[in-house]
């Protein structure tokens, strides 16, 4: 009998799906251990491994930090509180009445999502700073003394955080009312119920699930903020666990027992509260969609619809076109200031901003890990899609917790603990651009996985099963049938990744070196040395960096959903 029939054959699909596990569990458990190790450090903070154990580091979080856990939570539900507030109202607007236009403004509600964090906060520093803010200029201009506003504040740090993060809720909250059965409201109209008093008694109540949801996952989007506590609190000395956590790896000697403490609670606290939610809508029902169709029917509101209209547009003003104004405005003058008799317009910022090598290799730096890390990282998550909807291996639930960990971890503290894990190995890559390239990959997985994951749920096993039945190996069926049959996700999570990975700042602080530069962190670092008009030419810069890509997003998808039509 011939030999080769006798040899086994390489089972590349177990083969690749055991690396592919083993890769995930390497980049998320890894530094996950690192800190929990450090956290409990009470001896030398540059000792490796730890010489002395305890929780001293815990017990000082409600001695020496309690004011920060006081800040944290007051900003964080403070910014919830009007995150749900805009996030409700403009959903209910959007989707339970005739406004004008109702389509176009639901669409340009999603743009705030599309300015950074750290752009609104630049630019609302610029609008509402004490002394030199445009508001406070025009309010001395008129004759009148002292400030108007003061951005640097409690309520300035949770309001620049609820304008962006009320986008979320919106999103959130408007799904909820779509689902809704309108026939439930006009049943309260007929019994007389006024307008506000459907929207209070009956609306309300029946998309309580989605608001509770809202309410809880934006919350836990506040507690891990740090782009607006970065650039608004450290000026006013106001600081939460995020920007503790930043000033702690900065101090001399590091103390990175503290910083690793404070990520841990900050997780437990994320984790907790995502976990209530899911226990929550898991819990009950709220059904209101049986096999009867409806068709969603706004609510008449007369003369009120121009008034709702003006609410959705001071939306828009407020969240978009006031910030990119101010930022385009300071970023053309020699000197920021509002009064235009004053005022000395040049491109000079934008000349300096582009000419400045540590800013243009900061840039190139920020695209061309964007470009590597979607590019490696589509491939990866297609198998790990694949693997966890697809294949029978044992423990493949297990990875998709597993894969999913990094969003319930904060980017900063996520980025704290690839710190600590690579400045202890070995291997020299700490300060480099392959220590970012590994941490975007990672806090990127939960981003990839699900936008692939809804184009292979929609796929049928079928159309893989005939690949296997006509004598097709996995290899060949999944470069032939699979990858082909989820070409418009690919090309979403491409480039999905690639905005996220060149607007990223939580993660990089960390991480970033003298020789490895990436742009957020760069404007974070300009605005502390450089004057807000370079800041502001560097904060354009990259808005429209991740504009152009994402209307390249738009465009691909369009046409990527037009070939499978």
């Amino acid at each position: 009998m011939n030999a080769s029939v006798l040899k086994p054959k390489l089972n590349w699909q177990t083969i690749i799906s055991v690396v592919v596990m083993l890769v995930v569990a390497f980049l998320v458990v890894l530094p996950m251990i690192f800190l929990v190790e450090e956290s409990l450090n009470t001896g030398d903070p540059m000792a490796f491994p730890p010489q002395e154990f305890g929780i001293k580091n815990y017990i000082a979080m409600f001695d020496e930090d309690f004011n920060v856990l006081v800040n944290t939570v007051v900003i964080a539900l403070m910014a919830t509180v009007m995150a749900i507030l805009i996030g409700f109202t403009l959903a209910w607007i959007l989707t339970r009445t005739n406004v004008p236009g109702r389509e176009k403004l639901e669409r340009l509600m999603e743009l705030p999502y599309y300015m950074t964090p750290l752009v609104g906060a630049l630019a609302w520093s610029i609008i509402a700073g004490p002394k030199s803010g445009f508001i406070n200029q025009l309010w001395k201009a008129g004759g009148q003394s002292g400030d108007l506003v003061d951005i640097y504040s409690h309520f300035g740090i949770a309001w620049i955080m609820a304008l962006f993060e009320g986008t979320v809720a919106f999103v959130m909250i408007a799904a909820s009312m779509k689902s809704m059965d309108p026939a439930l409201e006009e049943s309260a109209r007929v019994m007389g119920a006024s307008k506000l008093r459907t929207m209070l008694t009956v609306t309300l109540p029946l998309v309580m699930p989605g608001v509770l949801g809202a309410t809880l996952f934006v919350f836990a989007e506040m507690l891990g903020s740090f782009a607006a506590a970065l650039v608004i609190g450290i000026p006013a000395r106001i600081y939460v666990i995020t920007t503790a956590i930043w000033d702690s790896t900065l101090s001399y000697p590091p103390d990175y027992g503290r910083a690793s403490a404070m990520g841990l609670a900050l997780f437990v606290v994320m984790f907790g509260t995502l976990t209530f939610y899911r226990w929550r809508i898991n819990k009950g029902s709220f059904t209101t969609i049986t096999g009867k169709a409806f068709r969603p029917r706004p609510m008449d509101m007369g003369r009120l619809a121009w008034l709702f209209f003006g609410v959705c547009a001071l939306y828009i003003l407020v969240a978009v076109v006031l910030p990119l104004a101010a930022l385009i405005f300071t970023s053309l003058e020699r000197f920021a200031t509002v009064i235009l008799s004053q005022a000395e317009f040049t491109l000079a910022n934008y000349q300096t901003a582009l000419a400045l090598g540590p800013v243009r290799v900061a840039l190139m730096n920020s695209l061309g890990l964007g470009f590597g890390v979607a590019t490696v990282g589509v491939v990866l998550m297609a198998f790990l899609v694949w693997i966890i909807y697809r294949s029978r291996i044992v423990g493949r639930g297990v990875i998709e917790y597993l894969v999913m960990f990094p969003q319930a971890v904060p980017r900063l503290v996520f980025g704290l603990a690839l710190l600590w894990a690579w400045i202890n190995m070995p291997v020299s890559i700490y300060g480099t651009l392959w220590l970012l390239a590994i941490a975007y990959l990672t806090v990127m997985l939960p981003l990839g996985v699900r936008t692939l994951a809804g184009v292979v749920l929609q796929i049928d096993k079928s159309l893989e099963d005939c690949a296997r039945v006509c004598g097709a190996g996995w290899l060949y069926q999944m470069r032939t049938v699979t990858l082909p049959l989820l070409k418009p996700g690919i090309l979403a999570a491409w480039l999905l990744i690639f905005m996220a990975c060149v607007r990223e700042l939580g993660v990089s602080v960390f991480l970033m070196g003298p020789n490895a530069k990436v742009i957020a962190p760069s404007i974070v670092a300009a605005f502390a040395s450089s004057g807000t008009e370079l800041t502001a030419a560097m904060a354009l810069i990259q808005t429209a960096t991740v504009i152009v890509a994402l209307m390249i997003l738009f465009r691909l998808s369009r046409g990527a959903t037009k070939e499978l039509t």
